[in-house]
């Protein structure tokens, strides 16, 4: 399945591959169609077709002078790189390059945590240590500190950060990119670069202060292909001595609109510190009343009002959302019984505590919590529901093409999306009931409307996917909104999409990458920003 790089001939090919192996050892270098096909996408939307995104071979440095030496030689044969972090990026891309014929250079041998700093409540990470990694870290010093995670815990800090990843916990941390404090960036030219502080020889604040002197451009190394980040700081929560987690439930159809309104209060007020989710137990249900569930499967989308009357004849509030607290056990207390006093301005609103938690959880509290990253550890509990799938499924060979808009942090945009989306499943024959679902509230101010698309082995199903994933790129445009993620097989239509003024957006990325990397080595095509070379094509 490997390819050669577009325009390179099999003899610089070779002897690219004897100077990588030189640089890094021969045992690190790999290129046979069995080792080459571990970093295929497993959830390619074009899976086995001419399409599908590949590569030519995979190299993995250990040192900041190994990653150096593989840049030089892809400059001098026009060798295309692909930097991964541990390759788990499932639903966006995995660890398949952005172009065809690339080299991936798998950088999860630099799997150093560097410093833990407790009282400045920091790391220095490398982009092979996991999530796990850092944790046991953490752990194994004694320090009283939290990291923030997504659910699967093998992926990386700093892959997922420079993708924009999101995790669970505290206001300030949950962005992973927004946490991140200073970083080293081996160039196109293979020099290397800090930024920050960092430029400063000795620097005694390189995770302290993010932004140096001068322009601060740290995010230009995210979602791009301007550098390979080998370094990276991140800033940690002191581990907060209690949690509590309580609920509001509303039960009509537009007390959306001033539940969202309270949360977004909270939150922005500094009032509640964590997430507050959405829900409604009408979709949670319907398994156990047939006549539910003919009301959420009716064609075109559920009846808000016809759901509505179910929920007042049978008691089910129709949306809820779940509030997160952590600090001071006072405090807390104190929070909630403001936001009590809130919601309490929305006829018919039901408060209910719920569970509370100090810190640290001793083991078997750990092993019975609910959603655990929520408390900064690391787990793998998220494909256990997906395994279940796998056993039960007709076709075992699927997985999940994600789709992520952003939109507005309010009950009408919400109800606006539930509407476009929902026709979009109705034209596309996909699941209508995940595409009237409520959003994911990761950032503090915006939210997320994110779908799986089903990806099978099955090419007209994965033809219908990808033209169902174009449909929801267009009329999320034509509505204002955009995504902030997506797998390298749409991410040109994603960033056609952020077209003002002649998307010069673009045309600046262009820019840049044409003045630092002139050869166009790296991850061409990454985000939408091909080098001069490739753009034409």
């Amino acid at each position: 399945m490997a390819t050669l790089p577009p325009g390179v001939s099999s003899a610089d090919f070779s002897t690219a591959l004897e100077q990588f192996a030189e640089a890094v050892g021969p045992d690190w270098v790999f290129s046979s169609d069995e080792d080459v096909a571990l970093y295929r996408d497993a959830y390619s939307p074009f899976w086995g077709e001419e399409q599908e995104l590949v590569a030519s071979a995979a190299v993995s440095p250990t040192r900041v002078e190994e990653v150096q030496e593989v840049v030089r030689v892809a400059n001098q044969y026009q060798i295309p790189l692909y930097p991964i972090s541990t390759g788990k990026n499932l639903g966006y891309g995995g660890s398949a390059p952005s172009y065809s014929g690339s080299v991936v250079v798998d950088l999860k041998r630099m799997n150093r945590v560097l410093e833990i700093n407790e009282r400045n409540a920091s790391c220095l990470v490398e982009p092979g240590v996991s999530y796990f990694d850092l944790y046991r870290a953490i752990q194994d010093q004694g320090a009283k500190l939290w990291i923030d995670c997504p659910d699967p815990g093998w992926g990386s800090p700093i892959g997922n950060s420079l993708d924009h990843g999101l995790g669970y916990t505290m206001n300030g941390y949950r962005d992973h990119f927004d946490a991140h404090c200073g970083m080293e960036v081996v160039l196109a030219n293979g020099e290397v670069l800090r930024t920050g502080m960092g430029a400063l020889p000795g620097s005694k604040t390189w995770q302290e202060y993010k932004y140096g002197f001068g322009p601060h451009i740290d995010g230009m190394f995210s979602q791009s292909n301007f550098g390979i980040v080998t370094k990276m700081g991140f800033w940690l929560a002191p581990e907060p001595e209690a949690f509590r987690t309580d609920s509001v439930k509303v039960y009509k159809y537009e007390d959306l609109i001033p539940l969202m309104d309270t949360v977004s209060y909270l939150v922005n007020s500094g009032i509640m510190n964590g997430r507050g989710t959405f829900g409604s137990p009408l979709t949670r249900n319907s398994a156990k009343d047939p006549a539910l569930e003919e009301l959420l499967s009716r064609p075109g989308g559920p009846d808000p009002r016809a759901l509505e009357r179910y929920a007042a004849e049978n008691d089910v509030p129709y949306w809820t959302t779940d509030l997160r607290f952590y600090g001071l056990e006072k405090a807390n207390d104190a929070h909630a019984e403001y936001a009590r006093e809130k919601f309490s301005a929305i006829p018919g609103a039901k408060f209910e505590e719920g569970p509370r938690h100090r810190f640290p959880l001793t083991p078997e509290q750990q092993k019975t919590a609910d959603h655990i990253v929520d408390f900064g550890i690391p787990n793998m509990t998220v494909f256990s529901g997906l395994a279940m799938q796998f056993r039960t499924s007709d076709n075992p060979n699927f997985g999940d093409l994600f789709y992520a808009a952003v939109i507005p942090k309010n009950g009408e945009a919400v109800f606006e999306a539930q509407r476009v989306f929902t026709e979009v499943a109705s034209e596309f024959d996909l699941p209508l009931r995940f595409f009237s679902s409520l959003p994911s509230t990761w950032f503090p101010r915006a939210v997320v409307m994110l779908f799986s698309l089903p990806v099978s082995r099955n090419i007209e199903i994965n033809k219908k996917t990808r033209a169902a994933f174009q449909r929801l790129v267009q009329v999320s445009e034509e509505h204002g909104w955009g995504e902030y993620r997506a797998a390298p097989a749409f991410q040109d239509l994603v960033m056609n999409a952020y077209s003002f003024n002649n998307n010069v957006l673009r045309r600046f990325h262009e820019t840049v990458k044409d003045a630092i990397d002139p050869n166009g080595i790296l991850s061409p095509g990454k985000s939408g920003i091909w080098p001069k070379r490739l753009r034409d094509a």
